[in-house]
Formats: C-alpha cells, structure tokens, sequence
C-alpha cells in the first residue's frame, strides 16, 4: 500500500496486536448491481478507497438501504434521509439543555444568536464528515487507524471513548430525572432502568437500519411537538425573538454572556457525531462510482443540513421559553433541569407544560442513547479493529455511565447529578480536538481524498471553526476548573 496512506508500516491487511483471536469471518454481503459501478472503478476517486474486503464500517448494515437510481430530486433525497436526524440528536440531548435554559434565563432572547452560530459549524463539520465515509468508503475512526502512527490512534481511541462515556452519562441523567419528574421513580431507580434501553436498541438494528431511524425521527418530532407547544403557550414577543438571532456586542463585553456563550458553543458540537455520520452514511447502497458519490455526497448534505435545522429549532425553543417564562418573570436564577420543570406550569398558568417538558426530555434521552451505541461499536472497531457482539458493546458502555450516576446520587443526592451532568460537558469538550482536527485533515488533504477533497476556501473556513471551537473548548475547560 502507497506511503501516502498515512504511515508506512501500516497496512490494512495488519490486525492490531489487541485484536481478538481470530474467529471465522463473517460472511460478506454481495453488492447489488448498478449500472454506474464496475469492479475497476468501484473505489476510483480517493487515495482512502478500501484494497481489502470484510472492513466495511458498521458491516451488519452496510450498504443495505436501496437508493434509486433515477426518479424525482424529492425521492432520492427521502431515500437519503435518516442519516443526518440520527446525527442531530446529538446536538438536542440533555446535555445541552442546561446552558439554553441558563442562557434564556438570565439574558434573555440575546443568545439567540449564539445558538444559530453553533449549528451554522456543526452544519459545516457534519457535511466534512459526510463527505469522507462516502468518498473513502471509510469511517473517521477507519481513518485515523490507517494514517496515524499506532500509539497516537490509541491516544484518540482512548479519548473518544471517553466522549461517549460522557455523553452516555449525560444521557443516563437526563433520562433518570426525566422519569422521575413524569413517575416519580427516584434517580437511582430511573437510572438502572435505562439499562434497558440496550435491548430496544438491538431489537430496531436486528429488524433493520430504517426502523431504527424510524425510531429516531419519530421521538425527534414529540421533542419538537412539545416545544412548538410550549413556544404557543408562552407567546414570546415576536420581535424580541428575531432580534435575538442578531449578533450584539454585549456577548463579548459581559463576561458572565460570554461565559454561557461558550459553553452553548461547547457543548454543541459532540464529537462522537463526527465518527458516527462518517459511518452511518454508508448504509445506503449507493454507486461506488466517482459520479455515484458526488450524488450522495450532495443529498446527505442536504439531508444532514435539514435535520440540523430541526436541531437548531429545539435549541432555540428551549431558550426562547426560559426568556419568555423566567426571564420575563425575574427568575433569572433558573439553571437545572429539574428547577424549570417545577416552574413552568405555575409561571405559564398552564398544567400541561411542565409535562409537555418532560416528556421531551424523556424523548430525547432515549433518543441519544441509540447515537451512542453505535458510535462506541463504529468507534472500537475502526481504531481497535475488536468486534464485540452489539449487546455486550451497549451493556458495557452503559455500566460505566450507571455506575457514576448511582454512586453519586447515593452519596451527594440529587444535587450532585447536576454537577455530573455538567462534568460530563467538560470530558466532551476535552475531546472534541481530536475529532474536529483530524476530520479537516483529512478532507482537506488531496493525497487522500483525490477528487473529492474540499476547495481551498472551503477549507480555510474548516481550519476557521476547528480553530474557534477548540479555543473556546479550552476556555470553557479552564473556567470549569477555576471554578
């Protein structure tokens, strides 16, 4: 294999001194036919594009959503669609609802702005990511094995592991309280019982990747139905919300703006989202033609743009309600979740808000649950090339989020879940270097990505977010532990 795959001494042929004993391979899925793909051209177009069978990211469902050939714009890109809301859920998960009901309540509609500046990057880093499983047939994690040195792919394995434990964490969290506040199950219970969670989730894979996206969207539109709701009851001054989506200067100038600004920002863009999308778009069955990819490469960018946009609407909702219910009544003091539940209906006058809250925050819980199984297992077995059985992956990754939560709450209360969640913002954001990095190498870089790699503009705007998201990841982690 050419030295400008990355390091010379590996191969993609090489298995891993940590690999598991060798068993017998799985048996591989004959490509459907199309009439724009030849075996001579098939992996044409990226210095990535695979030489070896049998190392197919996510393998189990690898190219096995049929896409047409032919037909309406408006059809091919609904059999693109899937990808880009599984990608979103990341960006509306319990972790991030702490700094919108934070920045809503103290400060208004201001933030507003903030809010759209996030999702514009994680707009842009999605597309990049989208970009690269499709040109190179591989996902991020794949990637980084092949071109970095063996100790520096451990180094990023071992991070976004953490990544996902900490946003498994968070998860754990949200759903616990959110189960709760709608059935007054005590923490401790709630957070055992999300260990469930891991059989729902291989029942959908077993059944087929398109349920498991159904599930998705399906719990994505409660989330925005909810909030849609609430946004109706609230009535916010039209006005004061669009101007909130215009920059001002005050964000800069007050330190303690600033201060949730970045932490909006940082908490945003989850890295695990990067490896996930790189794999996730694979799953269609695409023509690995040079023309082939351009078409999906163009369609799930639109499909991720559109969920994202969904995304930004749930963000935006959550702090648009704060102002317009604890901003507008002085209760500038609202941060936890469970706090804005207690408030919301009393403030509103209206006793279905508070569950309407809730229930969101139960949906979304469960929703990011899926996101973090199949990142941990596209994760472990791109870097590590250890392919461990669905449920033994999701049963582990899940223990180690549990764990913490229950010793915590046992020892500290409930209060003390507030400042996990908050931790587990801080790990993702000490991770989130080593995704956003190597992505924007990668796709940047013509030695690898040949016809495929992204214009020179396009990449200097890349290098400007990476560069701006890690300055403000560093800040955020600086600030944390000054306290």
């Amino acid at each position: 294999m050419p030295a400008l795959f990355g390091h010379p001494q590996r191969d993609d042929c090489q298995v891993d001194s940590v690999t598991t004993p060798p068993t017998k391979p799985a048996p591989q899925r004959v490509p459907k036919a199309t009439p724009n793909a030849s075996p001579a051209s098939k992996h044409a177009g990226s210095a990535f594009a695979r030489t070896t069978a049998g190392q197919d990211s996510l393998p189990e469902v690898h190219a096995s959503i049929a896409v047409p050939v032919a037909g309406t714009w408006l059809r091919r890109l609904l059999a693109f669609s899937g990808p880009g809301y599984m990608v979103s859920v990341g960006y509306m998960d319990p972790g991030n609802w702490a700094t919108d009901l934070a920045g809503g309540s103290k400060f208004g509609y201001t933030l507003l702005s903030v809010i759209m500046l996030s999702n514009l990057m994680a707009i842009l880093l999605q597309a990049l990511a989208a970009r690269l499983g499709i040109a190179s047939g591989r996902d991020l994690a794949q990637a980084c094995r092949q071109s970095y040195p063996r100790p520096v792919g451990y180094l990023l394995w071992f991070a976004c592991e953490l990544a996902i434990i900490a946003c498994d964490l968070a998860e754990v969290i949200g759903t616990a309280i959110a189960l709760k506040l709608l059935f007054g199950i005590p923490l401790i219970g709630g957070a055992l019982i999300t260990a469930l969670d891991a059989f729902l989730v291989l029942m959908l894979m077993n059944k087929g990747f398109r349920y498991l996206e159904a599930f998705v969207v399906a719990l994505l539109l409660v989330i925005a139905g909810c909030f849609l709701t609430q946004i109706i009851l609230a009535a916010p001054p039209v006005a004061a919300v669009l101007g909130g989506f215009l920059p001002s200067p005050d964000i800069v100038t007050d330190p303690a703006m600033l201060y949730i600004a970045i932490g909006i920002i940082g908490a945003t863009v989850m890295p695990h989202n990067l490896y996930l999308h790189s794999a996730i778009v694979q799953t269609r069955d695409f023509a690995r033609t040079d023309e082939g990819r351009r078409h999906a490469i163009r369609f799930a960018t639109a499909d991720s743009t559109i969920a994202l946009m969904l995304a930004l609407f749930v963000n935006a909702s959550i702090l648009i309600v704060a102002a317009a219910v604890f901003n507008a009544h002085g209760r500038t003091d609202v941060e936890e979740i469970e706090q804005a539940y207690a408030l919301l209906s009393p403030l509103l006058g209206v006793g279905v808000a508070s569950f309407l809250f809730a229930l969101a925050l139960l949906a979304s819980g469960l929703n990011s649950t899926v996101t973090a199984t199949l990142a941990g297992q596209i994760v472990m077995e791109g870097f590590l090339n250890i392919r461990l059985p669905q449920w033994a992956r999701r049963l582990v990754t899940r223990a180690i989020a549990i764990v913490p939560v229950v010793v915590v709450t046992a020892l500290y209360g409930e209060s003390g879940t507030a400042k996990l969640l908050i931790f587990s913002q801080v790990v993702l954001s000490m991770q989130l270097p080593f995704a956003v990095i190597p992505l924007v190498q990668f796709v940047s870089d013509k030695r690898k990505m040949g016809a495929f790699a992204i214009s020179k503009p396009v990449a200097a705007l890349a290098w400007v977010v990476a560069g701006i998201i890690v300055v403000l990841n560093v800040k955020l982690l600086v600030d944390t532990i000054s306290g």
